[in-house]
């Protein structure tokens, strides 16, 4: 048997929204990697081997699952939404960085739906034009980059969508995300909170900036921020296609 690494995106959250072709690579797979909340979402079966694992150690994860790959076993490495925004895909390219034989591996990339996309269209089109999605977690850049960013995202007029915008052990970045948008934007921008998207779970609010409050948000949450153009229209909000 011949070996194999497949790097897969569950989609944001139901079911319904993982890919005919990661569900057949699940099929197929003798072993399923990840982050310990998205493991659970794969139902054990004989000759299946699970592997959770916590969230901060990206890269061990990585290696050992090239290392079962390199011992002809199939592996999927799972991650929610798509697998190359803010999630595993990244993390083992650089984990096959100087390792020609783990090289020579069959590696594929599945997508899937991200949850900034999945937010948007619960919420309408306010990704309609051009746009910028930030991840505003500081664990692997510093606060300094991520103002830079946000700054220069609004200061350039795009919609934006937000990852990771507020964790239980540090909740002042948000507070201080929300205060660069005001400064930028103005407290009339339209801001989305969506969160648990495709879930039961799942909630979305628009209002204004000058309206929105940190605990908005949490880590389950995505955020988008309309551009000067992005508008109401019924229930829903959009940014239009053009500009003039």
């Amino acid at each position: 048997m011949t070996g194999s690494l497949i790097v897969a995106g569950l989609g944001p959250g139901a079911d319904r929204m993982v890919t005919p072709e990661v569900t057949a690579a699940l099929a197929e797979a003798t072993d399923v990697v990840g982050y310990i909340p998205y493991v659970a979402r794969i139902s054990p079966r004989e000759g299946l081997t699970l592997h959770p694992s916590d969230n901060r150690v990206e890269l061990d994860r990585a290696r050992a699952a090239l290392t079962m790959a390199a011992e002809c076993k199939r592996v999927v490495v799972v991650s929610s939404g798509d697998p190359g925004v803010f999630a595993m895909a990244s993390a083992v390219f650089e984990a096959l960085e100087g390792r020609e034989d783990w090289q020579a591996l069959d590696i594929r990339v599945l997508p899937g739906i991200t949850a900034m996309l999945a937010a948007a269209a619960a919420a309408g089109a306010p990704l309609g034009h051009d746009f910028a999605c930030i991840n505003l977690s500081d664990n692997l850049k510093p606060w300094a980059v991520i103002e830079s960013r946000l700054r220069h995202a609004a200061r350039a007029d795009f919609a934006m969508a937000f990852y990771n915008p507020r964790s239980a052990s540090r909740p002042e970045g948000f507070v201080k995300a929300l205060g660069v948008l005001r400064e930028e934007c103005g407290p009339d921008r339209l801001i989305t909170f969506a969160r648990a998207v495709s879930t039961p779970d799942q909630r979305i609010l628009t209002l204004s900036l000058g309206e929105a409050i940190p605990e908005m948000a949490d880590m389950r949450t995505v955020v988008i921020v309309g551009n000067s153009a992005t508008r109401r229209v019924g229930r829903w909000v959009y940014s239009p296609r053009s500009v003039r």
